[in-house]
């Protein structure tokens, strides 16, 4: 592709590749600039936050000087050619730069260290001159995190060091040419030719003393992070279609996770618009009970193991001491967040505000999420582990809670202002239900389960009366109403219901909500943001669950199509141009993906 003009200063979000450490999260551009980067944690205020505000975030570019090329005769527009991949098996990113007067390539990791994350932050930025001579600018520019506070250079005898809050950066670099450094920036430039290497690298800590490591040391992380994906994704165990998919979008799981505590994140950013007209802005550098869940039930069927029991360890700690009133969603660091939003003074996304920190989710009620408790732990125990006896106690009792927690209203997976009696929230008490029954009929909870049996029956037998609507011929979204929702198709894949009445449900919910293989969330949505991502890959799990199996690979390969050049999704697309909405990478989206990948293979 060529290089894409920026508008305004920001780029589309489908310009943006993801790299991290298991602690935070970079964005990329196509054009060399990393738009977004938080340190020292993916929750951390960002550094580097152009992608949220083109004037004032900040940002580190690297890229072909269009200058130098632009008087060399060269029309960067037409004959810059950009090629990007990750390099296999890795979230370690290569860009390739191709011009009339020669190739580089440039090698982007946020370093880990011989076993993980670094006790540190350092993205390395390696450059490769493949042939002829190119010249090459660079810039690290600290934003004001989020107009929180003010970047400074200070000049020390070990050169210069930024300064922002509570953070210290320096750039550490190997034949960039001399550092300009400005009162808030510093820059360079040179020309690779064949055979060359370059590094740029960001360092940086937090409240800590500032770690200065050589620039072999710092390309010696590199080969270590990409020895350390590549490990891992060696482990996963998939043989089947969309074999690069699922093992790209097990990357952005793990590229989500939060190695110090086991929690994984929603999404890496904040306040990307869910439509083009603003308002529905959301922070999603949190740890969502569901998304966790979910991405436990995917990468258990891979047959991943360390992660796993990271994750599944760190929500039953929440469990115990949130029960029997779970939180929705937490920091990654396990802490309960704030009630409510601040709303920054930045503008956002190509001016599309506002901006915010926090999430007004934390405190509502959503019944699904014992079902994901329950599902979780059934799942972990059938991989051949036990429970340990106060999560056993302690499961018991929430089984208990949900007995009399099922009939009240609530708010949803979709985390509504109005409480109502969601179908799909029904169906997450049955599964919690019917997934404690199985672990006592198994010996891993006490007490008798003659209650959750009556209660699971009342709960379908509910369903039945109030969750589904014989004119529609669909389940729909709450009891009384005839709108649809496409999140009770997440229950072929819990097993409440893979027969005709969920393969009608289908039926219903591609006609009212589809768009093509894309589909809105719920009734009503079309007209207030785009196509959520993960219900498309959940109408082809669900497809395939109900035997409809040819329909179910159309829609997946359909899907699979909207990804960005790397395999990335953001949380929606807008279906008149497949522009990405929302947050990303989005935890959601990608574990859909799996779900269906997995489904359709059948693990």
């Amino acid at each position: 592709m060529t290089l894409e003009d920026r508008r305004d200063g920001y780029v589309d979000l489908r310009s943006y590749a993801a790299i991290g450490n298991g602690r935070t999260v970079a964005l990329v551009a196509h054009d060399g600039s990393v738009d977004w980067f938080p340190v020292p944690d993916l929750d951390s205020a960002p550094v580097f936050a152009r992608l949220l505000d083109a004037d004032h975030g900040g940002c580190i570019e690297l890229a072909p000087d269009e200058e130098a090329l632009g008087a060399a005769g060269v029309d960067v527009a037409a004959d810059l050619e950009v090629h990007r991949e990750y390099v296999p098996g890795t979230n370690v990113l290569r860009t390739t730069y191709s011009t009339p007067v020669g190739t580089v390539r440039v090698t982007d990791s946020v370093n880990m260290g011989s076993t993980g994350a670094l006790p540190w932050t350092e993205l390395a930025r390696c450059v490769e001159g493949v042939d002829g001579q190119v010249p090459m600018r660079w810039r690290v520019i600290p934003g004001t995190m989020l107009n929180t506070a003010s970047p400074w250079v200070q000049q020390t005898d070990q050169g210069p060091v930024i300064r922002i809050g509570e953070v210290s950066l320096a750039v550490r670099g190997e034949d960039i040419g001399a550092h300009d450094a400005g009162p808030q920036t510093l820059s360079g430039g040179f020309t690779s030719g064949e055979g060359t290497e370059h590094l740029l690298a960001v360092v940086g800590t937090a409240a800590e003393p500032l770690r200065l490591p050589e620039s072999h040391a710092i390309r010696r992380n590199v080969d270590l992070s990409v020895d350390l994906w590549r490990r891992w994704t060696d482990l996963l165990e998939y043989d089947g279609p969309y074999e690069d998919e699922v093992r790209r979008s097990a990357l952005v799981l793990k590229l989500l996770g939060h190695s110090p505590s086991g929690s994984i994140a929603a999404a890496a950013t904040t306040s990307l618009p869910e439509n083009r007209e603003g308002t529905k802005n959301y922070d999603y550098r949190f740890a969502w009970i569901r998304d966790a869940t979910y991405t436990l039930h995917a990468l258990l069927r891979l047959d991943e193991q360390e992660d796993v029991h990271a994750a599944v360890s760190w929500l039953l700690r929440l469990a115990r001491q949130q029960q029997p009133r779970l939180h929705v969603l937490n920091r990654l660091n396990g802490d309960l967040p704030e009630a409510g939003t601040t709303e920054l003074e930045v503008p956002g996304w190509r001016g599309i505000g506002p901006v915010v920190s926090g999430n007004d989710a934390a405190d509502q009620l959503q019944l699904g999420v014992y079902g994901d408790i329950f599902d979780m732990a059934t799942l972990y125990v059938g991989g051949g582990n036990v429970l340990d006896a106060e999560t056993a106690r302690m499961l018991s009792g929430l089984a208990d809670a949900v007995c009399d927690l099922w009939i009240r209203p609530d708010a949803g997976m979709w985390e509504l202002p109005e409480h109502r009696h969601y179908t799909s929230s029904k169906m997450g008490c049955w599964v919690a239900l019917d997934r404690a029954i199985t672990l006592a009929d198994g010996g891993h909870l006490p007490g008798t389960d003659d209650r959750w049996r009556d209660e699971r029956d009342r709960i379908r037998a509910w369903i039945d009366e109030h969750g589904w609507s014989e004119e529609r011929g669909a389940y729909v979204m709450y009891r009384g109403s005839e709108e649809l929702d496409v999140s009770v198709l997440l229950h072929t894949i819990s097993g409440f219901d893979t027969g005709p009445r969920m393969s009608s449900t289908i039926d219903a919910l591609r006609e009212e909500l589809g768009r093509g293989p894309l589909l809105y969330r719920y009734s009503g949505m079309d007209a207030e943001e785009g196509t959520f991502t993960a219900c498309g890959f959940w109408c082809a799990a669900a497809l395939a669950l109900v035997g409809r199996r040819a329909e179910a690979r159309e829609q997946m390969d359909a899907m699979l199509a909207r990804a960005n050049d790397l395999g990335l999704y953001t949380e929606m697309i807008d279906p008149a141009d497949d522009a990405f909405l929302g947050n990303m990478p989005q935890a959601l989206s990608h574990l859909a993906l799996l779900v269906a990948a997995l489904t359709l293979n059948g693990q």
